[in-house]
């Protein structure tokens, strides 16, 4: 497995949110992109074009392979956005 957690991760608070409908629990310090890693979700999503699997690359907001549906909103840069208690995420094929 690539993702690992980083020592003392398991001290973090935990918060419930759901992803693709499902009730999920998470660390509050997580981003959506560390949620979705973590809990070995693939594909992350597909490309809109070929349909490839796509997963985070870059973590930093430059690749846009890490696109979600958040709280409605599509789109979304999984990576730049933190986790919130309540958060509904959904994964999507392509950008919307």
């Amino acid at each position: 497995m690539a993702f690992r957690l980083a020592a003392g991760a398991d001290a973090q608070p935990m918060i419930e949110v759901t992803l693709d409908g499902a009730p999920c629990q998470a660390r509050a310090t997580w981003t959506v992109a560390d949620l979705l890693l973590a809990a070995g979700v693939t594909p992350y999503r597909r490309s809109a074009v070929s349909g490839a699997a796509r997963a985070p690359f870059c973590m930093m907001g430059s690749c846009f392979d890490c696109l979600v549906t958040i709280d409605g909103v599509p789109d979304s840069q999984g990576c730049l956005r933190r986790l919130a208690p309540g958060m509904r995420i959904e994964r999507q094929a392509g950008p919307a």
